[in-house]
Formats: C-alpha cells, sequence, structure tokens
C-alpha cells in the first residue's frame, strides 16, 4: 500500500520536496530577510521549531515574528542572551528546549552564545553580505562598495567563535554596477539571491551533502561599522573615492557633509564622464572649489579634478529634495482637494495607522520617519497605497520628499491628477537661430519620462551635412543606460497605468500626440533638415507628414483589435467555448535608420503603443536629433513616464545590448542586411525575442517601350534622386526596354541638369547633402567601382565643389548582371541603368528577381496584362505599377528573401506587436 501511495505521488506531484530530508531548524534573527528565508523553508517542507528574533519596537512586532506568530510557530523575543559575556541560562533553556537540529541565523544583530551556537546536531549556519574572507564585519555591503570592488556577493558559513571566520558552505557572487548603492546592489543581488541561497544550503546539510571549506587569511579584511558619526564625506579625495563613499551609505547610514552649517545627506550619487553642465555655485565644507547646483543634480568636484553628481539632498529634520531644487523656495502652493479625494486620503491615513501602530492619531503634522518608520515601512507604504489606489504612480523616494502625511497627501493627490508630470520635465535645450524660428532641440537621453545625461558623462557631436559643422552635443548612451531605459519600460508596462489602460483612452493619447506634432510640424521639419539633410518642403510634407498620419492611422486602431471566437468539437455531455486574444508582448525595442529619421520612430513605434506596449528606442547615431524632440512632445501629450525611451548612442554598444536584453520580448530594426543578421543572431542566444527586420534592398525597376514616357521619366527619376537617394525602396536597378534606351536616358539627364542642389532649408532646393560624411566617401568609392568595371559613366559621379557631404546625381549606363554596382545597394543618387531586348518580358524578369533581396519593385507599362503578368512574378513585398514610392499608412509594407520580414504600416504591422492566446472554457 504503501508503494502504490508513493507511485500515486511521483505520478502526480509537481515538486521533488517530499522526497528530500527534511531538518527542524531554529530560525535566528530578524527583518525582511529572515521572513522570507522562514516563509521559504517552511515552502520547502523544513519544519522550523522556534523562531528567536528581536523585542518589539515602539509597539511594532519584527517582520519575522509577525510570520511567525501567523503561522502558529513558537516566536520568543529576548532582548539579549547574554549578561557581561555569560550567557542567560534561562534563556538558553528555554531556545534547548525547541529541540532543533539547525540554527539558520539569516540576519541577526544579537551576540548568540557558543552553547547555542554548538548545541543542535547540525551546528549553525550564518549569511554574510560579502565573498569572504573579505570584508568581515558588519558593514560589509558597505565596504564592498566604498573599497570600488569589482564584484560583490555573499557567504553563508558554519559558525564558530571567531569573527565570520567559519568554513565555507557555498558562496554567490555578482558584478558591481558603476552606480550601484546598498540599496541596489542589496535589492538586485543580495536580497533575492540570499534567500535562495539559504534554502539551498539548508537542503544540503538535510542530505550530508553540504561541504565545510575553511577560510583563507590572504586577502582577509576587516572594517568597523558604519555609523553616521563616521559616515562625513572627505571631499579632499579623487571623484571616484567620493562617489563610492557616497554610494556605500547609500541609503543607510547616508554619507553628509555640512552645507551653510548644517548637515546635509547625499544620495544618488554618479561619475560624470562629458563637459560639466552649468549650475549655481555652492559652497561646501571641506571642498576645495564650490559645488555646482545644475539641472540635473549637485556638481562635486574631486582632487583630481574630475566630477560626480549627486541627485538628491535630505536635511536634518529628515526631508528630502532633488538638488537640482536646492536654491528653488521649495513652497508649493496647496491644493484642495475634492469630496472623492477626501475619502482617498482618509484610506491613506488607515494605511499610515497601520504602519504606525504605536501613534495613538495620525494628525495632519505626523512624521512618518519621526514616529519610527523604518525603510521596510517605505516599501510597504507605496506597495498598499498602489494596490488601493490603481494607476498612481509612487516612488520609495516620494515618502522620503514628503514627510509628514500633510505634505504626502498634497504629493499624491497632485500625481494622481497628474498635475507634476509636466513641472517635472526639465529640459537642457540646444537652441538654433535657423529657418527664421528659434528651434529648442532636447540633446540628451531620455529614460523613464526624464531628459538626463548619459550614466557615464559621456558626449558626442551631431553634424550638420549642410556645412560639416557641429550642431550640438548628444548624450552617449551606455549598458547602463539601455538597463535603466528597459527597466523603466518593464515597469511602465507591468505596473503602471499604460498596461491597464482603457485601449480608447490610448487611442485619445496618441492622436493627443499626432496633434502635438502637427503643431510643431515646422519645428520638427526644421531639425530633421539640419540633422539629416533632407530639404526642407520633403521633410514637411513625408518626414514630418507621414509620421503625423501613421499616429493618427494607428490611434484609430487601438480600440479595434479583436481576437476570434472558434467552434470546437465538444466535450460531451459538457459544452466548450474556445476564443482568442490578441496581447500586448511587453518591452519592445526599436532601432531606426538615419534616412527617415522621424519617419521610421513613426512607422514603428505608433503601431507598437497602439498594441500597448512600452518601448526603447535607438536613433541613428547620426541622426538622433528629431527622436529626442518627439519625446519631449509625448510628455506633453501625457504618455506615461517610462512607455516611451530614447537612447541615443552606437549600434555596437546601446543596439547589441538591446538584442542581448532579457527582459525585452521584441525588436523592431531597420537597416542594413549584414547588421539584420547579427542582430537576428543576438536576439535567439538571449531570449528568443520577436524580431521583425526591414534591410537592404536593390529593388529593379521595369520599363517598357509602350509607357507614358513622361511620367516614366519623371517618377523614374523619383525612385532613384527621392530624398537623395537615401530611401530604402530606391529603384537600385532600372532596365529600360532597348527601343526606348537611349532616348530615355537623355531626357533623364536632361531632367538632372534643371535640379538645383544647395541649402536643404532653401524652398527652391531639389537635392540636399548626403547624409554623413562618411556615406558620401561610401557613394564616391561606389562610383569609382562601376567605373572601373566598364560601366558608363553619364552623368555626376563626383562630389558638389562646396561645404557639405553634397553629391552630384549620377547615371551609369551600359551596366551588365555581373558588376559590383548591378548587385549591391548604393543608398545613394545613383541611377544604374541596364537596356533589356524589346518583348523580352520572361527575359528581364529573371535578370530583376536574380538578386538575394526583395523589399520594392516597379513596372512601366500601358499595358494591363503585361503589368499584371510581371507584377505577379516580381519576388518583391511591394510592387508598384505606373508609379513609385507611393507609400501609405493603411498599406504594408516589408521585403521578402534578404530584405528582411515582418510588416510596418497597416493591420498587418500590428500583429508584429501582439501575441495571440486561445482561451478554451467548458460549462
Amino acid at each position: 500500500m504503501l508503494w502504490t501511495a508513493n507511485q500515486f505521488i511521483r505520478k502526480f506531484s509537481t515538486s521533488t520536496a517530499y522526497y528530500q530530508n527534511k531538518l527542524k531548524l531554529a530560525l535566528i534573527g530578524q527583518s525582511l530577510f529572515g521572513q522570507e528565508v522562514y516563509t521559504n523553508l517552511r515552502k520547502q517542507g523544513h519544519k522550523v521549531v522556534g523562531v528567536f528574533t528581536v523585542p518589539d519596537k515602539d509597539g511594532k512586532a519584527d517582520p519575522l515574528a509577525v510570520a511567525a506568530e501567523k503561522d502558529g510557530t513558537p516566536v520568543f523575543k529576548f532582548p539579549r542572551w547574554r549578561v557581561k559575556g555569560k550567557p542567560i541560562p534561562e534563556v538558553v533553556e528555554a531556545y534547548k528546549a525547541v529541540g532543533a537540529e539547525l540554527n539558520v541565523l539569516p540576519f541577526c544583530s544579537q551576540f548568540i552564545p557558543m552553547n547555542v551556537i554548538d548545541h543542535p546536531a547540525h551546528g549553525s549556519i550564518i549569511y554574510h553580505p560579502s565573498i569572504l574572507p573579505r570584508h568581515r564585519g558588519a558593514s560589509a555591503i558597505n565596504w564592498t562598495l566604498i573599497e570600488g570592488d569589482k564584484k560583490a556577493g555573499f557567504s553563508i558559513f558554519w559558525a564558530d567563535d571567531g569573527l565570520d571566520t567559519g568554513p565555507i558552505l557555498l558562496q554567490r557572487e555578482c558584478p558591481v554596477e558603476p552606480n550601484d548603492t546598498v540599496d541596489s546592489l542589496y535589492n538586485r543581488f543580495l536580497f533575492p539571491e540570499g534567500i535562495r541561497a539559504m534554502v539551498e544550503a539548508v537542503q544540503l546539510i538535510a542530505d550530508g551533502k553540504a561541504p565545510r571549506i575553511p577560510q583563507s587569511e590572504e586577502g582577509a579584511s576587516y572594517e568597523g561599522i558604519q555609523k553616521r558619526s563616521n559616515s562625513k564625506v572627505n571631499l579632499a579625495q579623487p571623484a571616484e573615492a567620493i562617489h563610492n563613499w557616497i554610494r556605500g551609505h547609500d541609503k543607510v547610514p547616508g554619507a553628509w557633509v555640512v552645507i551653510d552649517g548644517q548637515p546635509v545627506t547625499l544620495y544618488g550619487s554618479s561619475l560624470l564622464g562629458g563637459a560639466v553642465p552649468s549650475g549655481q555655485p555652492l559652497e561646501i565644507e571641506g571642498a576645495a572649489q564650490p559645488g555646482l547646483i545644475t539641472n540635473s543634480g549637485l556638481v562635486l568636484y574631486g582632487s583630481d579634478g574630475k566630477t560626480l553628481l549627486v541627485k538628491n539632498l535630505q536635511f536634518e529634520d529628515g526631508k528630502m529634495i532633488p538638488a537640482s531644487k536646492y536654491f528653488s523656495s521649495g513652497e508649493t502652493a496647496s491644493v484642495e482637494l475634492t469630496e472623492e479625494e477626501k475619502k482617498m486620503a482618509e484610506e491613506i491615513r488607515g494605511i499610515w495607522k497601520g504602519i504606525l501602530s504605536n501613534v495613538p492619531k495620525i494628525e495632519d503634522t505626523t512624521d512618518f520617519f519621526k514616529s519610527g518608520a523604518a525603510s521596510m515601512d517605505v516599501v510597504r507604504l507605496v506597495e498598499e497605497i498602489k494596490q488601493k489606489c490603481a494607476g498612481v504612480e509612487l516612488q520609495n523616494e516620494d515618502v522620503y520628499m514628503a514627510t509628514t502625511f500633510q505634505d504626502f497627501i498634497q504629493m499624491f493627490v497632485r500625481r494622481l491628477r497628474g498635475e507634476d508630470q509636466e513641472e517635472e520635465l526639465v529640459i537642457d535645450y540646444a537652441t538654433k537661430d535657423v529657418n527664421n524660428m528659434t528651434v529648442k532641440m532636447p540633446h540628451q537621453c531620455f529614460i523613464n519620462g526624464k531628459f538626463e545625461d548619459a550614466e557615464n558623462g559621456k558626449t558626442y557631436d551631431t553634424i550638420s551635412p549642410t556645412d560639416g559643422s557641429v550642431i550640438c552635443k548628444v548624450s552617449y548612451a551606455s549598458v547602463a543606460d539601455v538597463d535603466r531605459a528597459v527597466a523603466a519600460a518593464k515597469e511602465a508596462f507591468e505596473t503602471g497605468p499604460w498596461g491597464r489602460m482603457n485601449p480608447r483612452d490610448r487611442g485619445r493619447l496618441l492622436y493627443r500626440l499626432a496633434d502635438l506634432m502637427e503643431e510643431h510640424q515646422e519645428e520638427l521639419a526644421t531639425i530633421e533638415a539640419i540633422d539629416s539633410g533632407a530639404v526642407y518642403t520633403l521633410a514637411l510634407k513625408t518626414h514630418v507628414g507621414m509620421s503625423i498620419q501613421t499616429f493618427r492611422y494607428f490611434a484609430g486602431w487601438c480600440d479595434k483589435i479583436q481576437g476570434t471566437t472558434i467552434p470546437i468539437n465538444q466535450a460531451r455531455p459538457n459544452h466548450n467555448l474556445t476564443f482568442t486574444k490578441k496581447e500586448p508582448l511587453g518591452v519592445c525595442a526599436i532601432v531606426i535608420p538615419w534616412n527617415y529619421p522621424l519617419m521610421m520612430l513613426a512607422w514603428k513605434s505608433a503601431a507598437c503603443l497602439a498594441a500597448g506596449n512600452t518601448l526603447v528606442l535607438k536613433p541613428a547615431q547620426v541622426t538622433p536629433l528629431t527622436a529626442l524632440k518627439f519625446a519631449e512632445l509625448t510628455v506633453k501629450a501625457g504618455i506615461p513616464k517610462g512607455v516611451i525611451n530614447i537612447v541615443p548612442g552606437s549600434g555596437g554598444l546601446v543596439g547589441q545590448r538591446m538584442s542581448d536584453h532579457p527582459d525585452i520580448r521584441k525588436l523592431g530594426f531597420t537597416g542594413s542586411t549584414p547588421i539584420g543578421k547579427q542582430i537576428m543572431k543576438s536576439c535567439a542566444v538571449s531570449n528568443l525575442k520577436k524580431v521583425s527586420l526591414e534591410l537592404g534592398g536593390k529593388s529593379p525597376l521595369i520599363i517598357f517601350s509602350d509607357c507614358d514616357m513622361d511620367k516614366a521619366v519623371r517618377m523614374g527619376m523619383s525612385s532613384v534622386f527621392f530624398n537623395k537617394g537615401e530611401n530604402c525602396i530606391a529603384a537600385g536597378r532600372l532596365f529600360v526596354e532597348e527601343g526606348i534606351h537611349d532616348e530615355y536616358i537623355s531626357r533623364v539627364v536632361e531632367e538632372i541638369k534643371k535640379m538645383k542642389i544647395g541649402d536643404p532649408l532653401d524652398r527652391s532646393t531639389d537635392h540636399g547633402p548626403q547624409n554623413h560624411r562618411a556615406h558620401l566617401e561610401k557613394l564616391l568609392e561606389y562610383c569609382e567601382i562601376g567605373k572601373k568595371e566598364g560601366a558608363t559613366l553619364v552623368y555626376g559621379g563626383r562630389q558638389v565643389d562646396r561645404p557639405g557631404f553634397f553629391m552630384e546625381p549620377t547615371v551609369f549606363t551600359d551596366v551588365e548582371d555581373h558588376m559590383f554596382i548591378a548587385k549591391e545597394e548604393s543608398f545613394g543618387p545613383v541611377m544604374v541603368v541596364s537596356k533589356f531586348k524589346d518583348g523580352d518580358i520572361d527575359g528581364v524578369l529573371a535578370r530583376a528577381n536574380d538578386t538575394e533581396f526583395g523589399l520594392a519593385s516597379g513596372v512601366f507599362t500601358r499595358d494591363i496584362n503585361k503589368a499584371m503578368y510581371v507584377s505577379e512574378r516580381l519576388e518583391a513585398g511591394t510592387v508598384f505599377v505606373n508609379t513609385y514610392n507611393k507609400t501609405d499608412v493603411a498599406s504594408p509594407f516589408g521585403g521578402f528573401k534578404q530584405s528582411g520580414f515582418g510588416k510596418d504600416l497597416g493591420e498587418e504591422a500590428l500583429h508584429e506587436y501582439l501575441r495571440t492566446k486561445a482561451v478554451t472554457v467548458e460549462y
């Protein structure tokens, strides 16, 4: 019978926990960490026979005691275990009476006698937050950061009579990020991984597999306990040492300096790597030179002349402010609460009362921290309010910045109303007087609703292709910036208002965004012209105009995304209903090219947002400015923070991190085929994220002798020279029927001579500069190869003799199929022409399809039967008949073969950013 029961369990159990050996445990310690270790050990089937923790403080029980008492586990709250170094007999006897086989000390602030440590059959194990033997002592996490260690971690060791000297049972480690704090390191790794490791260690002991590895004394260190009294910042050090000291005390006990005779605690330090922003000087005691209050925070100078940035300041009364607002009055007019808001305030008062149980009554003047609240209470307050008031955006920092109940409610109501969102947006514009206006251009990373410098402070120059001058410096995002942007997008999707928003309300925000883009269309077109070289009139109509249309089109789709009901075989005698749901994917990454900076952003991000996703977007390194201006408009439109994040920088760094990031579920890319292949590989290896790729092209345009010659000349030129040839669907090769070939070329050259090459802001300009110098040089080399291979250069092929990156429109004829310029895309104003024999339809089709690309194609003929025959056989995602470049927001766009897969625009684009879930119900 026993065998049968075991077989039954083996067949149906989803866990092996009940086959493992189990122990009777005594948990000695405290805190939320101790509570989680306790809970997880019980889940694994171990029996906790006693919990030994600290006495209640101000009427509040420790979290470990709360959990144990709720479960009915015996709880002992001894204020001490020893008196004058000797064990207290009645305490030791009470401990021994529980009959523990192992002592587990997850976090313990008391001195435990050795006759307790050694009493159980298996002894005692202790969690220590450093990689022993380094950083023995009570402030191990602090010293890991203060010393600038590159690795952090924890050790679980067997207790002995030394100070953190016992044999090692197991260790785990992680890299230290440049701006990690005690809080971030603890929350990211030491807390969650420590809990898992404690449970693993106990099971190893239960199974008789736990090692005892003696600690080496080589590299051993012991540092003293860090307290408020010894955490003052020494400013006569290099910037990195100051940064490490500040983050090594963030949040506890807090590193401080003296400003205006008063101690001020510093939080949120990061090293600056670029130019120091302008600001207002601030005298700080002990500093060789004054700090600077800037829009980004407080800049401090190290003894080496390098700088760091501090985000937040906290005063002696507990009030915390953004460092950037140090010189502000800090006075904000009170808001009058509606009746509904008053009810919510009373509910929040109840939450405060539940946390501050030692306070008889929560008055408006009650201070959260002066009433005994600790950091774990901050987390509880924020999470309880989020649970009760869905949609409100609260962070732990908000509690530190509004410590009294009255201030907290004022902050909460403003946050609920969204009144503080625009006020919080600080933009350090780069300005330029151009095109009869002053354009204001954001130039920093846009992460979680704020413009801010790259974490390492690096910048780069964005260059005007018109004259080669520097427009402004732009933040050069790092891997850490991508990670922050992804984290913001993930939080916005999972817990922010965007994920819970009614689809119709989401559409309303996208309509509002389109309206704002229209209001700013002249400024956007001007930025596009100076940053990418697009002719202003084209930028206004196409780059910006189609972007606006795209957002309006997809705004209309938000509340029309539907699943289907599916008839299936019934599970008689019951009935079944099966239906599908279309769901957003989560965090999406978008990487866009430099030829249509704003329009490519719109083509991908509008569908992504309409589907309900959040996104992190990398604009092309050489054309970041319209994307950052767009980010500003999203805030004005009311898009919640974290939904849209823009990180300018290099593809090799930023784009690669996006491809590798485990929290990104989809990546949309427009660019070259080789880079697309690398992205696809990285996306597969990382987490098999969904991918859509719009890649290179060599689009064929076939012109038959029965065409409308005027139209074929006009459209043929547009197919090549539109947007300076920097056009993904540009006709990379024209096939002209022999009977009209010479006339066609003659007329094209005649029209080219009429084209005005010049300043893209001049309304009469037809042809602007190429996007950047490297691309111009590549085009000139392309033309040289064409000439060397024997193609006939009919016109152009040279750089225009003027400042900037201008190239003459170019025409090659006599291009044979084997030539380089017949096979490879120029992505510039180069017309590559081959003739074909009169009437040889199948022959020219074979030549047109003899390419690994398949993005677009075209045919000009008056014969509708011929047009349909050719269009059916051309291997391309788009076929134009008697027109070219005619794209529309409602028509899907994408390629075949090595031109990629997936669609932009139209309803099909939505499916790139959705997943289908099937649900079957039995009734």
